[in-house]
């Protein structure tokens, strides 16, 4: 009767499979190396990120900035625009006031919108952990 043998790959010269003992040395010394390596990995993987969002940010700033000078230069447009038909005080201080206008405006639409949001703590969360103590103390029906 022919016996079915286990057969190595062509061109593999290995001897004798490792014994299971072996098998879990190696684990237990490889895996933490393995572990190592790839917190090593991501590591540097966020670093390099965090680099370019930084210089993204940065990128951004940068546009903020010419915005608002953007705007003062806009400013200073309608200034001039408006020094045409009357005085250049008279122009500058128009458009002083409009600002000052749009900025009061937003002040108390932005104060009632806080005022909404007052106070922080979650109101509703912190009642409904109430009502469920209040049930498992048997205080509900």
């Amino acid at each position: 009767m022919n016996e079915p043998t286990l057969r190595q790959a062509p061109g593999s010269d290995r001897g004798p499979d490792p014994t299971l003992g072996a098998l879990v040395n190696q684990l237990t010394t490889q895996v933490p190396e393995l572990i190592r390596s790839e917190l090593r990995l991501a590591q540097a993987e966020v670093a390099e990120k965090g680099k370019r969002v930084g210089i993204g940010v940065g990128m951004f700033s940068g546009a903020g900035l010419l915005a608002f000078f953007g705007f003062g230069t806009l400013l200073a447009t309608v200034i001039l625009a408006l020094a045409l038909v009357m005085d250049g005080w008279i122009a500058a201080l128009i458009v002083t006031a409009v600002l000052f206008a749009g900025a009061g405006l937003l002040a108390a639409m932005g104060k009632s919108k806080v005022d909404e949001a007052t106070p922080l703590a979650p109101e509703k969360a912190v009642a409904g952990v109430q009502e469920d103590i209040a049930t498992v103390k048997g205080q509900h029906p």
